[in-house]
C-alpha cells in the first residue's frame, strides 16, 4: 500500500491587490507555498492567470472568478496574475505555507 502523507500547514500570510482594469500581479511565485486562498470583494468578475503573463477577460485567464467568491488553489507554488471586468474592490490573498 502507498503511503499517503497530507500537505499540512502552521504559517499563513495575507496580502490584499487592488482591483485593475489592467493586468496586475497578484501574487509572486513562492516554492513554500502549500495552498493559496483567493478572495474577489469586488463586485466585478476577476479573471485570474496562473502565471506571469498579461491577464486578460477573453483568452488569456486561467480562473474566472465570480463577485464576492473565494478559490483555493493547492499545490501551485508559480505567481498568478490577475485581471477586473471593472474595477472596484479587490482580492485578498491568504498563502498557506
Amino acid at each position: 500500500m502507498a503511503e499517503v502523507r497530507l500537505r499540512t500547514s502552521g504559517t499563513a500570510s495575507q496580502t490584499s491587490v487592488e482591483s485593475s482594469g489592467t493586468s496586475v500581479s497578484l501574487i509572486a511565485a513562492n516554492k513554500q507555498r502549500k495552498s493559496i486562498l483567493i478572495q474577489n470583494t469586488s463586485t466585478a468578475i476577476l479573471y485570474v492567470l496562473f502565471g506571469t503573463g498579461t491577464a486578460t477577460a477573453t483568452t488569456a485567464h486561467s480562473l474566472q472568478m465570480a463577485a464576492n467568491t473565494s478559490y483555493l488553489v493547492e499545490g501551485y507554488t508559480g505567481a498568478l496574475t490577475g485581471i477586473w471586468a471593472s474595477a472596484n474592490g479587490q482580492a485578498n490573498l491568504t498563502e498557506f505555507l
